[in-house]
């Protein structure tokens, strides 16, 4: 099965990450690129996403479509990136997800393979 991990940053972990040391970013950084690296056989894709600030959205809610920039109106939460794996079930993408060692939030979501 095909899972999307979307990594979300909170507004507390950005904080957390500008209040490190060179020294301690550059570790935080390394332990993502272990992870990475230890789940390189199960990824099939994925992309770290420009800052929230460069996200315009469109709202499809009655009548015409509005065109907003930025993610969302309110949010103390923002998906940085993603990787789409290929597991045996939902038990082993979430073993993945558990190990993270990123931002704080994983959203876990199968693929949907219908046609749309």
């Amino acid at each position: 099965m095909k899972y999307v991990l979307m990594f979300v940053e909170t507004e507390q972990f950005t904080r957390d990450m500008a209040a490190l040391s060179d020294a301690e970013r550059q570790r935080a950084y390394e332990r993502v690129n272990e992870w990475f690296a230890g789940n390189a056989d199960k990824l099939r894709g994925g992309s770290k996403l420009k800052a929230a600030e460069t996200a315009t959205t469109v709202r499809l809610d009655r009548g015409e479509p509005v065109v907003i920039d930025g993610p969302f109106v309110e949010g103390k939460e923002v998906v940085s990136g993603y990787v789409e794996i290929e597991v045996a079930d939902l038990d082993e993408a979430l073993q993945a997800a558990k190990t993270w060692p990123g931002c704080p939030v994983v959203e876990v979501r199968p693929i949907d393979f219908e046609p749309m």
